[in-house]
């Protein structure tokens, strides 16, 4: 019997934009697209679940500290997206953002 290999890659699609990051980081941080517009789906999804949870929360005063917490997250994040480092010199697939 043969074997065979298959080399399957996924799709290289354009670039991501930094610019377009960094911005989605500072409106939309809380909500986790610039995560989701890098490919980070997991991170992205945490955030949005933290926003939602401290939403819900906010009522009881758990909130208020959920939405710090996730305030400096995104914030740092940001800081990170700018500056090229931390895991954001590339998107999830290891293409350079641009």
């Amino acid at each position: 019997m043969q074997q065979v290999n298959v080399n399957v890659q996924a799709p290289m699609g354009p670039p991501k934009s930094k610019a377009t990051a960094a911005l989605l980081a500072f409106f939309l941080g809380g909500f986790g697209a610039h995560n989701f517009y890098l490919g980070y789906s997991l991170r992205g999804g945490l955030q949005l679940g933290l926003w939602v949870f401290s939403l819900v929360t906010i009522l009881f005063g758990i909130g208020a500290l959920g939405i710090f917490a996730l305030g400096i997250w995104v914030f740092i994040e940001f800081i990170l997206i700018l500056m090229g480092s931390g895991g954001y010199e590339t998107d999830a697939f290891g293409r350079p953002l641009v």
